[in-house]
């Protein structure tokens, strides 16, 4: 807990949540740090920029305490910042601007040495670059430079859409706007290390697709992971190849198969990305953020101009709770982030906290089809634990608003299925109207109706590429 004499980043949320009696929204925090901010006449201006590929720069600009025994609070608040940001816009360099100690803190904590390694590691890695914080004034920061993508909705001609799940890869052949073939097939390329299983995978469904149409004009993608300029940089469906091959093999795969194909033009992105999309086009609407509940939380964002930001969106690893006892998630190791709240993980977090038991050789996703079983006949326990949910959305959501423009937050994924999902939904909306009123008003929150299913990943994919007249 961190006390000031003017406030304390300990907000507990007005609606208490007994199966989680600790949590700490970091937008409740960041309202009351901001609140003693807007009181304190000499709050020092700072300001955050991140460049990431083709020179685009997020810039973003706020205010801390100017009292130096406040000097801790103000680094814990800018860290947080730093670490929200890097994972919804990425970036291989992060400029602050302000005073040096919170430059070289923040410098400090996102080396090889501190607490934020995985960080900087996982940055330099998408980039191809080496990571780096730069110490500058706030009147020298970098300007913004942020240009968004126009990709997707497009419908004409002979298109494939192409969407690599973890458990099947799903491929539609779309003329024009209508799918005249659909095809989903079993496939499992998180247990294999050889290349070629994925890349002759890819190509039997693009193929199968292909020899439907009496040509193909373009090559839609959608896949779990991080892709910059059509190259696959990071992603969990190759987590058994070694480094040598994924280099070699996998990070031009897309581009690759495409040229093979005849140099058909192509478009690979992020398969959350896609998503809201697909539910931006069903819904006719923009500013839609996609939250996919499974295995982990992943994210995509379409703008207020339709279009793709080129932004990570891994909100997975943005945080959310900064009750110092919060969940630490075992790949980051950072406390308190998405993927502890909106996945899985989080039901099997919660059923524990009802003391539901749950047989420990059972998989995640087993465990959580008992908890969904357990739903369906109305158990109050489980009942309890959608709540909860609910909850955890709603204070997600707001805080998720700080960066984004949003309209739509569409929900979806394995977590929000069956009745448990409007539990989740009626709660979130709920507490998003008694205590975020203004947000309410702006933001809905829903699950996808049956034209979204309609629309589907694949189709959606198959709109991204452009065709060039």
């Amino acid at each position: 807990m961190i006390v000031m004499n003017s406030f304390t980043f300990n907000q507990h949320p007005k609606h208490h949540l007994p199966l989680d009696p600790g949590y700490l929204p970091i937008v409740l925090a960041f309202a009351a740090y901001q609140k003693a901010v807007n009181e304190d006449k000499n709050s020092i201006k700072v300001g955050i920029a991140l460049e990431r590929s083709q020179g685009q720069i997020a810039t973003y600009e706020t205010r801390v305490l100017s009292d130096v025994c406040y000097q801790k609070e103000n680094v814990v608040y800018i860290e947080r910042l730093v670490k929200t940001l890097l994972w919804l816009k990425g970036g291989f360099r992060v400029y602050i601007g302000g005073p040096s100690y919170l430059g070289e803190a923040i410098k400090y904590i996102y080396s090889k040495e501190g607490d934020r390694a995985f960080d900087q590691a996982f940055m330099s890695r998408v980039y191809e670059k080496p990571f780096e914080v730069i110490i500058t004034s706030y009147f020298h920061l970098p300007k913004a430079n942020e240009v968004s993508k126009p990709v997707g909705r497009h419908l004409e001609g002979y298109r494939i859409g192409f969407d690599a799940g973890g458990s099947d890869r799903k491929v539609s052949a779309v003329v024009n706007g209508k799918a005249i073939y659909s095809e989903e097939i079993v496939w499992h390329p998180k247990l294999h290390h050889d290349p070629n299983y994925h890349i002759e995978g890819v190509k039997d469904s693009l193929m199968r697709a292909a020899s439907k149409m009496e040509r193909v004009d373009a090559i839609g993608v959608s896949a779990a992971g991080i892709y910059i300029d059509n190259k696959t940089m990071v992603g969990s469906l190759y987590i058994q190849v070694n480094e040598k091959d994924f280099n070699d093999k996998i990070k031009t795969m897309y581009l690759d198969i495409a040229k093979e194909m005849g140099d058909i033009p192509i478009e690979v992105a992020n398969d959350g990305d896609v998503t809201a999309l697909a539910g931006a086009m069903s819904l006719d609407t923009d500013q839609v953020l996609g939250i996919a509940m499974g295995t982990s939380e992943a994210a995509g964002y379409v703008d207020e101009f339709g279009n793709i930001t080129g932004w990570l969106n891994e909100l997975a690893f943005v945080p959310l709770d900064l009750n110092p006892e919060a969940e630490i998630d075992p790949w980051s190791g950072d406390r308190g982030v998405g993927v502890e709240y909106f996945s899985q993980e989080a039901i099997i977090k919660l059923a524990k906290a009802a003391k539901i038991e749950l047989e420990d050789d059972l998989s995640p996703a087993n465990k959580l089809k008992v908890i969904q079983d357990m739903m369906a006949y109305g158990d109050p326990k489980v009942e309890e634990i959608y709540q909860t949910m609910g909850a955890y959305l709603a204070y997600g959501v707001a805080y998720y608003s700080m960066f984004y423009k949003i309209h739509v937050v569409l929900i979806l994924g394995r977590v929000t299925s069956g009745k448990g999902g409007e539990i989740m939904l009626n709660v979130a909306n709920q507490i998003l109207s008694d205590e975020f009123p203004d947000l309410a008003q702006t933001i809905k929150i829903v699950l996808p109706d049956e034209n979204n299913r309609r629309v589907g990943q694949s189709i959606a994919a198959a709109s991204l590429p452009e065709i060039k007249k």
